[in-house]
């Protein structure tokens, strides 16, 4: 047993490992600067009610009685929390560091990678091994909807078994921690390093696997990846791989599809979700898991929240809550929006300036590709949480990017009040309001606000 102090406690990836180390018998604590300002108020009402203690983030709660202190990779050396554990001599390590140590002590490692879709194959992984009762422990970063109410906060599936389901991040080079049984790569494609960076940490994921990886045949990078035991494939193109769907339809609040020549259906729109699917059902066949069972299974599966998720509706107007905020996930999202009836109204609010400064034209370029001509796109400036930083763009310049690629529907926003009344100004009945964005917890409470002022 550890006494662990979590600096940046609310933060989806950071509070599932902490409820992880909680439920396994460890003395965990922690503070947030989003807990100091009054925000997030849900997320610490629940981490006190699954007995973790809350501190400010001012040092208080540090002492030479905690074994080590866990950072989120977010967090200054700046912070108080951090100056203090440097001061008493207390062990500062990585929410990555801290996940891998985790992760490794399982027996089998399922390490979930991709440019996007991680989040939802995580959780669909794992919730075909506990449904099938294989015990698994999955830690996520997204909220799992068929799960609320069963954790403090729902973004892990507890299990005292042998199988850990996890994601591993790329974004940070943090994958290189991980030395799984089975990896899994969903995609490769531009986020926030080259294609060419991608490939090589890819690569070397697969090759530090110790039994099988999963790969997405539908991706040219993604075929170049070798391993010691041929990579299973999934696609939703080729017939050849060895997990293949196809006739893919919408219907009313999801998709159906055909696999191994019978009939499917998930409760989540767009293609990509069958493709994630596939991935998920390739990955626990790994386990003895039947594909046709765990097709079954994910049937019943209602997805993490923030992905394409329908808050309600009024006055025939739909309010959605997406995560989507890299070129790919963007463009998936949008196509799938775009195969129901009604014009769109977006508001989409990019997060860091470094993020944006690398990829904020190939996000704007997938709007404007993928968008109708009555869409509206709005923009309020750039979300920043802190630190060090150059503010050298803005939104408004992505705006004006957008109108020289024929999105005239497109509107800069100062803040997200503004945003909002703009939306509230311009929507009409059969419209569908898009409140799309990472990093802020503040916008499911934003298609709230939206949602009772229609």
């Amino acid at each position: 047993m550890a006494k662990i102090s979590f600096c940046g406690i609310s933060g989806s990836g950071m509070s599932s490992l902490a409820q992880i180390l909680k439920l396994s018998g460890n003395i965990v604590q922690g503070s947030d600067r989003n807990f100091d300002l009054g925000r997030d108020t849900k997320n610490r009402l629940a981490l006190e009610k699954a007995g973790i203690s809350i501190f400010p983030q001012d040092g208080s709660g540090i002492d030479e009685s905690i074994d080590f202190v866990c950072a989120s990779t977010a967090v200054e050396d700046s912070i108080a929390d951090i100056k203090v554990a440097k001061e008493k001599g207390v062990r500062i390590i990585t929410r990555p560091e801290l996940l891998a140590k985790t992760f490794h002590g399982y027996k089998y490692g399922i390490a979930v990678g991709g440019t996007s879709g991680k989040t939802t194959t995580t959780a669909m992984i794992g919730f075909i091994l506990d449904k099938a009762g294989y015990k698994p422990c999955m830690i996520n970063g997204g909220l799992l909807r068929d799960y609320e109410g069963q954790y403090a906060i729902p973004n892990i599936i507890y299990n005292n078994g042998d199988i850990c389901v996890a994601e591993a991040d790329e974004s940070n080079g943090s994958i290189d921690l991980y030395n799984p049984y089975v990896a899994v790569i969903n995609n490769i494609s531009a986020d926030h390093k080259s294609l060419s960076e991608l490939r090589e940490l890819f690569q070397h994921l697969s090759d530090r696997t110790a039994e099988r990886v999963i790969i997405n045949d539908d991706y040219d990078l993604c075929r170049t990846i070798t391993h010691k035991n041929r990579p299973l494939t999934f696609s939703l193109q080729n017939p050849q791989a060895d997990f293949y769907a196809s006739q893919i339809t919408p219907i009313a609040g999801g998709v159906c599809y055909n696999f191994c020549g019978k009939h499917f259906s998930l409760n989540l729109i767009g293609a990509f979700n069958v493709a994630n699917a596939l991935s998920a059902i390739a990955t626990c066949s790994v386990f003895g898991v039947d594909k046709l069972r765990a097709a079954e299974i994910l049937q019943d599966f209602h997805g993490t929240k923030r992905r394409l998720e329908v808050i309600g509706q009024k006055n025939n107007i739909t309010v959605i809550d997406d995560f989507a905020h890299n070129p790919d996930k963007v463009k998936a999202s949008v196509s799938a929006l775009r195969q129901y009836d009604g014009r769109l109204i977006i508001m989409f609010q990019p997060h860091g300036f470094g993020p944006m400064r690398s990829l904020g034209k190939e996000i704007m370029a997938e709007f404007a590709a993928n968008m109708g001509s009555d869409d509206i796109l709005i923009m309020p400036e750039i979300f920043f949480v802190g630190g060090t930083v150059t503010k050298d763009i803005s939104s408004a310049d992505f705006i004006n990017y957008v109108h020289t690629l024929g999105k005239k529907e497109a509107y800069f926003a100062a803040n997200k009040d503004e945003a909002k009344e703009k939306i509230l100004s311009l929507v009409k009945p059969n419209d569908r309001i898009v409140i799309m964005g990472a990093r802020d917890n503040s916008l499911t409470d934003l298609c709230y606000e939206i949602l009772e002022k229609l």
